[in-house]
């Protein structure tokens, strides 16, 4: 997926987290011949990505890293001061990054920042945060698997986009106005499918980058205002996850891009109204619990377990068995005498 965003994108850059350093992020300083001694500067990946989209995989193996992109998130301009150079470097670059989490599970009884190791002032920053996970679905599995058997036999794949309706659950006739952003986008059975080339595509995002600037109009202004301040009345307790402008400037940022995205100079009230949807189906992500409950308590910085998992009491008549057990269902590791290790688990 990172690769094919990097292909499509008019100027974009692909870096893989393993192999890649501070510098090669940023900006490197390195001297220019043996006996002038003057220094210049190399541009990293966020510079040479600038006005463009930064893919970065294995976002959870550059730990090390992750400092170095807070500026470049917030003010969007690396600063360097090195060896008698003090400058600032632009880097207006949209950042695309995909994490595994730790232990090659998603653990929900986890928050998103414990599962990814990553810490909570870097994973703010992202306007959208999307939990892909695997979970079985028989004709979904089925479709995968022939189209995957087709490529390698080199068969043509009689799966194609329209039967992507039967994956989808049926649902009501609905008007085009009614109809959410995730009811837009579905391919109903039967239904043609037009793929736009890859080359045609590229030619597009360029010029609605170049061309198209959009200006919010006060009815979308109005509705994600509203939303807003319902996120500052509902969740801003005193242990729930806090809402802040950033959250507000993420809407603005996706509802003008959402009319760009079809050539428009304003940004309507619908657009606004998508933006929402978007923003409400990543936060159910973050906050779902074990339980499937939405829990706002669990913060992105917090322990990570909801208000049920901490809240439970449980009574052993027998603790020494209850630990022998635990430790032959391979809950716990015995590393001692009397020294034992939890494993990672699903519950």
């Amino acid at each position: 997926m990172l690769q094919s965003v990097a292909n499509i994108a008019p100027r974009s850059v692909y870096v893989c987290g393993n192999t890649t350093t501070t510098a090669g992020l940023t900006v490197t300083l390195s001297k220019e011949g043996k006996g002038s001694g003057d220094y210049a500067l190399e541009a990293g990946a966020l510079v040479l990505a600038d006005q463009g989209c930064c893919c970065i995989d294995e976002f959870d193996k550059m730990s090390s890293q992750h400092q170095a992109l807070l500026e470049a998130m917030e003010q969007q301009s690396i600063s360097i001061a090195k060896a008698g150079i003090v400058c600032s470097l632009p880097a207006r670059t949209s950042i695309l990054a995909a994490a595994n989490p730790t232990g090659g599970h998603y653990n929900k009884a986890k928050t998103v920042s414990e599962n990814l190791k990553m810490g909570s002032a870097l994973l703010s920053r992202f306007d959208l945060v999307f939990i892909m996970l695997d979970t079985p679905n028989e004709e979904m599995d089925d479709m995968l698997s022939e189209h995957v058997m087709c490529l390698h036999s080199g068969r043509t794949t009689p799966t194609s986009f329209m039967s992507l309706g039967n994956v989808q659950e049926k649902e009501k006739p609905s008007t085009a106005k009614s109809q959410s952003l995730k009811e837009k986008l579905k391919v109903h059975k039967g239904e043609v499918v037009d793929v736009i080339p890859s080359q045609l595509l590229r030619k597009y995002i360029s010029y609605a980058r170049k061309f198209v600037q959009p200006h919010i109009t006060p009815q979308a202004a109005q509705v994600l205002q509203e939303f807003y301040l319902l996120l500052r009345k509902n969740y801003m307790t005193q242990d729930s996850t806090p809402i802040t402008t950033r959250q507000l400037e993420s809407l603005i940022r996706l509802t003008e891009a959402r009319a760009r995205l079809e050539l428009r100079t304003q940004a309507t009230e619908s657009d606004a109204q998508d933006v929402i949807n978007l923003m409400i189906y990543s936060m159910r992500d973050i906050y779902t619990n074990e339980s499937g409950v939405l829990d706002f308590r669990r913060a992105q910085m917090g322990t990570g377990m909801s208000e049920k998992s901490q809240d439970a009491k449980i009574q052993v008549k027998d603790f020494g068995a209850f630990i022998f057990s635990l430790n032959n269902e391979g809950f716990l590791l015995k590393k001692g005498p009397k020294v034992y290790q939890l494993q990672t688990s699903n519950f």
